[in-house]
């Protein structure tokens, strides 16, 4: 019979940590380059700054509470899952399947006069959501996402379904 891979629960968050690190590296290093993010963009990095502190702490209470450390890792799957629902939901506003929202597509109101207003669209610069700026193998970094927080999602969902082992 076919065993599926089952990382052990400290595994799996240690995993979760290195990517969810790197992942924010990178798009730190992507910006400080000039590829500005969009507010989409910046809404997806939520779950990467989730994930640091929840993973750091279900790898360091994987040995001493398992009950903790699997908690933690569901929390983790639900967290990426929702992320990759919004990657694919801001993947769609790329294609043009649907409207993005309001703060993607520089739609702001004063409260002002109309001077006010134009001085204000003089100093904004608005990154649209559904303008790709950056593709990595034809990926944007939006479809890119969907994977990798797809991936991260499963990943936690079975390292808190590993049984503890004996003697752990």
């Amino acid at each position: 019979m076919l065993t599926l891979w089952r990382p052990a629960a400290k595994n799996a968050a240690l995993a979760i940590f290195v990517v969810a690190a790197a992942g924010l590296g990178g798009a730190w290093i992507l910006q400080s380059l000039g590829y500005e993010p969009c507010e989409l963009c910046l809404k997806q990095r939520y779950a990467y700054y989730a994930a640091l502190p929840l993973a750091l702490a279900a790898f360091l209470a994987a040995d001493a509470n398992a009950r903790a450390a699997r908690f933690l890792l569901a929390l983790l799957a639900l967290i990426f899952a929702a992320n990759a629902a919004l990657a694919f939901y801001h993947t769609g506003v790329e294609f043009k399947w649907w409207i993005g929202p309001a703060d993607c597509s520089g739609a702001y109101q004063s409260a002002g006069s109309m001077g006010d207003f134009v001085k204000q669209l003089q100093t904004i610069r608005v990154v649209r959501c559904d303008e790709v700026s950056l593709r990595i193998f034809g990926f944007s970094l939006a479809n890119a996402n969907i994977f990798i927080s797809a991936a991260l999602a499963f990943l936690a969902a079975r390292g808190m379904l590993t049984e503890r082992a004996p003697g752990r």
